[in-house]
């Protein structure tokens, strides 16, 4: 047990040391300053010649989010062609055929939008063209356009006064070449020298340890697991994803890929302290971040090492804790670290099936998720994050009879709208949906559908609206795990998640975009005695009650119908 701690410790120092330094190379790419990567730049430049794209030329809030949109529908018609087309297309050893039209929609834009909810098996609903062409490019591209798109927030929080932030394509473009690119070729490497296959060669047959046959799927695996974790993306080459042997070997590899989807959201935070010079002030966010995931990891921990209630009620003994759903050669403790690291961040990869985890792990993976901004995913985290410091500012403000005040900007009642807005969309899209969902399940069980309604649970009552909630809050959040006893691979699943995947992704990136635009046109206040300080203690305590609050009055009510009564169930 004090080994699988130390390994969890070792694991997160690691994590802390890495992002820190990353942080520091990020800053300096956003600023201009030369790095050790300057030699990528004769290919920059050959992609801004190809793309007859002027990288210097400034552009405004909205061109921003003009060009993140538009090239983002392009990317979606594409995803979807070649996945309804895919039996067709080269690089199918395996013969998989195509998807069907409902599993391709909620596909093609479950991985443009970084959330990569798999509907479907890896290993058979993909092929090693799509797997490859169309969710390893969009791993990268979802990814740097998030890391774009919080380069826009920064550069608007920098300049006194201004409405040039920037080129969107010189941020996306460097998004991948100086740190997507690079680290993912040294995560590749370490991957496949421990294991993980880099074929592009078929099933291959193998003689199991009963000495029956089975055909194993291969492919370049260690190429896409790499990215899958650097860019939060979390959809795996396999349907057991990290749970299993191939995509994730060994205690070495599942610690590199731990590692890896931490280590952007972290240092993102540290960039923004050496990019503005306020490194107190990214402490202080670090420090919420932090704070808000151990108070979901240390319980979940507890309750996975202590076992299941249940089955200690039947007087079997369970001397290493809840061991169903979770591989032997990780444990218990290990399985809820990555479930917390996985949910809190908005990968989405698993190296346990969460399905099977204790209720209380259950609600703490879920609110992580709920929250959706403590460390978040690739850029979008920060973005969340930032809604919520805008709107502590404004509180805080009123509370002390001050202005609302935020690096020299007042923050006025445009702002607040838009802060206020998204706020309360992300609550909205996930209760909604889940609302729905259960009054077709109770109404309409058995409507003549391909997939009658009565089927989609495999565990009807308090664990089976768990299911249901938790499949929204993880498309709604980016985030793409599941309670994999839902049978989500039907029309009425893959169509509504689908549109809340959509809402979930573009709308918190929009709006704190806009709020960062608007406040960065707005005229400079110097600091004087009565601006509120935003790198204090007390700042981030205010933060992480204004997160807490929003959390807990959308979601407990609809956790107490899930996950928590299933936890008291269990007494």
């Amino acid at each position: 047990m004090n080994t699988e701690l130390l390994g969890i410790i070792f694991t997160y120092l690691l994590t802390l040391g890495i992002a820190v330094i990353l942080g520091r190379h990020i800053a300096r790419v956003l600023k201009g300053e030369k790095n050790w990567l300057d030699f990528m730049a004769p290919l920059e430049r050959l992609i801004f010649k190809f793309s007859g794209i002027d990288p210097k030329r400034e552009m405004n809030w909205k061109q921003h989010l003009y060009a993140m949109l538009t090239i983002n529908a392009i990317w979606l018609i594409y995803a979807f062609v070649c996945l309804m087309t895919q039996a067709h297309l080269p690089l199918n050893p395996d013969g998989n055929p195509n998807q069907t039209p409902d599993l391709a929609f909620n596909t093609a834009i479950s991985f443009l939008v970084n959330c990569n909810l798999q509907d479907y098996s890896g290993e058979s609903g993909a092929t090693y063209f799509t797997q490859h062409f169309v969710f390893m490019f969009l791993h990268f591209a979802s990814a740097a356009t998030g890391i774009a798109t919080l380069l826009v927030l920064f550069r608007a929080m920098k300049d006194k006064v201004t409405d040039k932030l920037g080129n969107f394509w010189e941020y996306f473009v460097k998004s991948i070449t100086r740190i997507l690119l690079p680290i993912s070729v040294v995560i590749a490497v370490i991957l496949a020298f421990n294991g993980m296959p880099t074929s592009y060669k078929g099933k291959d047959m193998v003689i199991g340890m009963q000495g029956d046959t089975v055909h194993v799927s291969r492919g370049p695996v260690a190429a896409l697991v790499a990215i899958k974790h650097l860019g939060t993306n979390g959809g795996g080459w396999f349907g057991a994803n990290s749970a299993h042997p191939l995509e994730n070997p060994n205690y070495l590899t599942n610690t590199t890929e731990l590692v890896a989807q931490l280590i952007i959201p972290m240092g993102l935070v540290f960039a923004l302290g050496f990019y503005l010079n306020k490194k107190k002030f990214s402490y202080v966010i670090y420090g919420v971040m932090t704070v808000g995931t151990l108070l979901f990891l240390i319980p979940t921990i507890n309750a996975e090492v202590q076992g299941n209630p249940a089955i200690a009620h039947m007087g079997i003994s369970q001397p290493t804790g809840a061991m169903e759903g979770k591989e032997v050669r990780f444990g218990p403790m290990n399985s809820a670290y990555w479930s917390i690291m996985t949910t809190v961040t908005s990968t989405g990869s698993v190296n346990s099936m969460h399905d099977s985890a204790m209720p209380a792990s259950g609600a703490f993976m879920m609110m992580g998720m709920m929250v959706n901004c403590f460390y978040g995913g690739c850029g979008v985290g920060f973005l969340n994050f930032y809604i919520f410091i805008i709107l502590a500012v404004f509180i805080s403000g009123l509370m002390v009879g001050r202005t609302p005040e935020f690096l020299g900007r007042k923050i006025e009642a445009r702002e607040m709208k838009i802060a206020a807005l998204i706020a309360l969309l992300h609550p909205f899209i996930i209760l909604v949906g889940t609302a729905i969902s259960s009054f077709v399940f109770v109404n309409y069980a058995n409507a003549n559908w391909a997939v009658k309604p009565s089927t989609w649970l495999a565990s009807p009552g308090f664990h089976g609206f768990s299911e249901m909630l938790y499949q929204y809050s993880s498309a709604a959040a980016n985030n793409g795990s599941g309670f994999e006893g839902l049978a989500d691979n039907n029309i009425f699943w893959n169509v509504s998640a689908g549109f809340v995947m959509i809402l979930g992704r573009f709308l918190p990136i929009i709006g704190p975009v806009a709020i960062a635009g608007i406040l960065a046109n707005k005229k400079f206040i110097p600091e004087s005695a009565g601006t509120l300080k935003s790198d204090t203690t007390t700042f981030g305590i205010m933060i992480y009650a204004v997160i807490i609050i929003i959390a807990a009055l959308a979601f407990f009510p609809s956790l107490a119908l899930g996950p928590i009564a299933e936890h008291f169930s269990l007494k």
